[in-house]
């Protein structure tokens, strides 16, 4: 009976954002003092409130100190990178602007505004709906998820092009998986002087590896089941000729 429904939700913009920061190794701040990156040095807490590990001689660190307290004084960068390689690897951009609060040698951040900007646009998310929100239970484990797709199962990618509607595979030299999360996988569609995405919605929510592998065969099955898309067979007579 669950099979035959159709789970249609995508992330929203805080849960969005809170995926990003759970799976981002790097961080770029821009303070007073200038602009650093910082690679492996910011935790998150369940709140989604993010303390940096600074060495003592960090110009941001002195700027944090002197900025007025309460005053916006300092923004946080993170990029949604996708790990397969592609055009325009950027898949997101989260901006947190807020100012220091240094202690123990540590610098905790108060958010005061939070912005995503995603390829249909930039939307500022609610302060309580960030803190409340949960990243994607697959956010940490989606580029080792996303590279073996790529890297060990290139025919099962292929497989999956046939739930796309032919139209929008015309003139596509390379489809690889752009993302996932436990509402679905988004294929990206590269031309030869464009690209563009196409999102496959599972029937229910994976909130595990498990139910994704599971979802996923029920993706590759519809697949199967499915005719192979004219863009494709077309590609194919032209490289076989």
């Amino acid at each position: 009976m669950g099979d035959s429904q159709t789970w249609t939700a995508a992330p929203s913009a805080a849960e969005h954002a809170r995926s990003v920061l759970a799976a981002s190794w790097s961080c770029a701040v821009t303070a007073e003092g200038g602009r650093e990156e910082f690679v492996g040095a910011h935790t998150v807490g369940e709140d989604g409130r993010v303390t940096l590990d600074v060495p003592e001689d960090s110009t941001l660190a002195a700027a944090a100190i002197c900025a007025p307290r309460g005053e916006p004084s300092a923004v946080l960068e993170f990029a949604d990178v996708a790990p397969v390689p592609l055009r325009s690897r950027i898949r997101a951009r989260l901006w947190i602007a807020g100012w220091f609060v240094p202690g123990d040698g540590r610098l905790a951040f108060k958010a005061t505004r939070v912005v995503l900007r995603r390829p249909s646009g930039a939307v500022v998310v609610d302060l309580d709906e960030f803190a409340a929100a949960q990243p994607d239970p697959l956010a940490t484990a989606e580029a080792r998820l996303l590279t073996h797709l790529a890297d060990c199962h290139p025919d099962a990618v292929e497989r999956l092009t046939r739930l796309v509607d032919a139209d929008s595979l015309h003139g596509a030299v390379r489809v690889q998986p752009l993302a996932v999360d436990r509402h679905g996988l988004t294929l990206r569609i590269e031309r030869a002087r464009a690209h563009g995405d196409v999102r496959l919605p599972f029937h229910a929510p994976a909130d595990d590896v498990a139910r994704l592998t599971e979802r996923m065969h029920v993706l590759l099955n519809q697949a199967s089941a499915a005719s192979c898309p004219r863009a494709l067979q077309r590609q194919r007579t032209d490289r076989d000729g």
